[in-house]
């Protein structure tokens, strides 16, 4: 997956969440334009070739706010689908760009 044509769905509207990743927005108290912000100003970190469902890959950004938001995105038909959603921490993350 290719960072400008996330950024370009994302600047389009022509992505949407899944159940799970909106799911998880809320229970991480994400608005939707801090995830926007994230992925806007966001590097992918991890790409997945196939994990059964298609490429994905994970995006790390920052909302404005300065909070730190992973996004797993991948792709249904020509759109952008936000797999899920969360804000990087301790033991799984010891860095929003590293591994614990």
């Amino acid at each position: 997956m290719e960072l400008g044509w996330i950024t370009r769905c994302v600047r389009e509207a022509q992505y949407c969440f899944s159940h799970h990743a909106d799911s998880e927005r809320q229970e991480e108290d994400l608005s939707i334009a801090q995830i926007e912000q994230s992925i806007l100003s966001g590097r992918i970190l991890e790409n997945y070739p196939d994990t059964g469902r298609g490429r994905s890959c994970l995006v790390v950004g920052f909302a404005d706010d300065g909070t730190p938001i992973h996004a797993i995105c991948g792709m249904r038909g020509r759109r952008l689908v936000i797999i899920t959603v969360y804000v990087p921490k301790p033991p799984k993350f010891v860095h929003p760009f590293h591994r614990g």
